[in-house]
């Protein structure tokens, strides 16, 4: 069975600005490799990273993900490589993404464009800032460096410029994404991908693409210097249809409206995934606000395909598919402090202190 890196998944911030300190640290000393922070349009994405930096001595910082529309590529690198810095260096995972149209035009007011040309760009302008090689220009196709004089209200005297604060070179750029394309790309320009809906079976599904990606990387590039940190629910109960019910509002809510309509990309990995039926009656329903139908409408298997629950014994026994499944890290999702515990203990995440 491969060894899993353990990484704790604690997303955006509700109503409130909160941070599990207590879950961050303990995660820390029982060994987990990184915390992964989110942000959609509340909490942001790097600001809660600085906090946890200054509370915690080794475990990396990820951002999963960083929303591309909502800071220019030299910003995004700027955040990631101020962050590393003040956290001693080499912790920092710059996680990177697209969103969806609603938000990247609702929220930010970016045009949605070319999402390919997009994440071309702003990972070669990002490696840019953080090599310090020269000034930074870019002739991309989205985002070109400096702004050329052409565009509406340019004044054209746009200068290239290199980063003041000699940055860590080696921040790694990983990305979420989940379309053809987007994999593709991933596997050839980043160093990690968050995948948008991984299963014991994602190698099925992406492995294909993962292998273009590298060869047209070329270099040597592989899955053996790639990372792939998935995501995981876990839920501790005796209860196995409790706590797969326990999962399922959550699922309803991305599936059924965290995008519109014809444009959903959780929706559109439920088809992908074999459960076509079931996400168009779970948006039908959570579109016309009957989300509590919308949610006991997500199938069970679907909830215990994607996550780990159950008893202990159950959970010990379906972990074995996902160390087998070709990820080299998962995020945990947890409410409850045992499964945190737990989960340390499978993965055997002491041995990384140990090593170190």
């Amino acid at each position: 069975m491969k060894k899993i890196k353990l990484g704790l998944m604690i997303g955006y911030s509700g109503p409130q600005m909160t941070l599990p300190m207590e879950k961050i640290k303990l995660a820390e000393e029982l060994g987990y490799d990184s915390v992964w922070t989110a942000e959609a349009y509340g909490s942001d994405a790097t600001t809660p990273l600085a906090f946890i930096a200054a509370h915690t001595k080794r475990i990396r910082l990820g951002t999963a993900i960083m929303q591309m529309a909502g800071r220019s590529p030299t910003m995004a690198a700027m955040q990631a490589a101020t962050i590393d810095a003040l956290a001693g260096g080499n912790r920092v995972i710059a996680g990177i993404g697209m969103s969806g149209p609603q938000i990247v035009e609702g929220w930010y007011g970016q045009p949605w464009g070319k999402p390919y040309h997009w994440m071309k760009d702003y990972i070669t302008i990002m490696r840019k800032v953080f090599a310090r090689e020269e000034p930074v220009t870019h002739d991309g196709q989205q985002l070109p460096l400096p702004l050329p004089a052409d565009r509406p209200g340019a004044m054209g005297i746009g200068k290239p410029l290199k980063s003041i604060l000699h940055t860590n070179p080696n921040i790694p750029i990983w990305t979420g994404s989940g379309t053809e394309t987007m994999v593709k790309l991933t596997a050839q320009l980043a160093d990690g991908w968050l995948p948008l809906g991984w299963t014991p079976r994602g190698m099925e599904l992406y492995g294909d693409w993962l292998k273009e990606g590298f060869a047209k990387a070329g270099n040597g590039k592989g899955f053996h210097n790639f990372e792939i940190q998935a995501g995981i629910g876990v839920h501790i109960t005796d209860d196995v249809k409790a706590g797969l019910a326990v999962m399922k509002p959550t699922i309803a809510l991305y599936a059924g409206g965290m995008g519109h309509k014809d444009k959903n990309f959780h929706k559109d990995r439920m088809v992908k995934f074999g459960y076509g039926d079931a996400a168009n009656r779970i948006q039908e329903l959570f579109l016309a606000g009957r989300k509590e139908e919308a949610a006991a409408a997500v199938p069970d298997e679907y909830v215990d395909e994607q996550n780990l629950v159950g008893p202990e014994k159950r959970i010990r026994q379906n972990w074995a598919a996902w160390a087998d499944s070709g990820c080299t890290g998962l995020s945990i999702g947890a409410r409850q402090t045992e499964a945190i515990h737990l989960m340390a203990d499978i993965a055997g995440s002491k041995e990384n202190i140990a090593a170190e």
